[in-house]
């Protein structure tokens, strides 16, 4: 089984982007997302991890990418492949997109 791991000081860059929608369109969102990462950016380099969260209110859902470098992402977002889920996406929602980088984790103990 394969899992996200989220740690400070690696390097990493996370793109989050939480998209506002109308709880009937949520699953179709979530399904265009899904393709688009199962498709495309999986496979594109620097690419670590990505994760889709949907809301239980049906009013949003959070896409949680994991990259080695912004140039990686910058790189995937400027591919037309992308771009057409991409599109897809903002014809659905409202996306706000942002990168991080990660600043603590706390788990509790053992």
């Amino acid at each position: 089984m394969s899992e996200s791991v989220i740690r400070t000081g690696d390097g990493t860059i996370a793109m989050i982007n939480v998209f506002d929608v109308e709880p009937e369109k949520q699953k179709e969102l979530a399904e265009v997302m899904n393709e688009g990462a199962e498709k495309f950016i999986r496979h594109r380099p620097g690419c670590i991890s990505v994760n889709i969260l949907t809301s239980n209110d049906g009013k949003r859902l959070l896409y949680f990418a994991q990259w080695r470098s912004k140039a990686d992402i910058r790189a995937t977002m400027s591919d037309p492949d992308v771009q057409v889920y991409r599109d897809r996406a903002a014809a659905l929602a409202k996306p706000d997109p942002h990168a991080y980088t990660v600043y603590s984790v706390h788990h509790p103990e053992s």
